[in-house]
């Protein structure tokens, strides 16, 4: 019985953790596609430079998550991309708390796109 609750417990974790936060807008790759040269977005990516440096997108600027944030342009749409879309959450969640208004997180991440 008590195994269950923490399995319960974990999953409801687990599904918090993964929500995407209140604003942060979520696109697919798809969607994606169709605004990589769009001026008025800055697209990010959080991933190693390792992982970066083996396979990116060339509009994406490699800002490895756990990096200072806070210097992004405030005045533009950030998008945000990883390797499947969880460290690229968490790197929207710390955008909004740092004031950022206009977040977007890839779907699927790298694992997804077929460029």
């Amino acid at each position: 019985m008590e195994v269950w609750l923490l399995i319960v417990v974990a999953i409801i974790f687990i599904v918090w953790y993964m929500k995407p936060v209140k604003g942060t807008k979520v696109i697919s790759t798809d969607v994606l596609k169709g605004i990589l040269n769009d001026k008025d977005k800055f697209f990010v990516d959080v991933r190693t430079p390792n992982e970066y440096t083996s396979r990116n997108i060339r509009q994406f600027k490699n800002i490895p998550l756990g990096s200072d944030l806070s210097k992004l342009p405030k005045d533009k749409e950030i998008v945000v991309i990883c390797q499947s879309g969880m460290r690229s959450s968490q790197a929207c969640k710390q955008l909004k708390k740092l004031g950022y208004d206009n977040v977007t997180n890839v779907r699927g991440g790298m694992n997804a796109w077929r460029g």
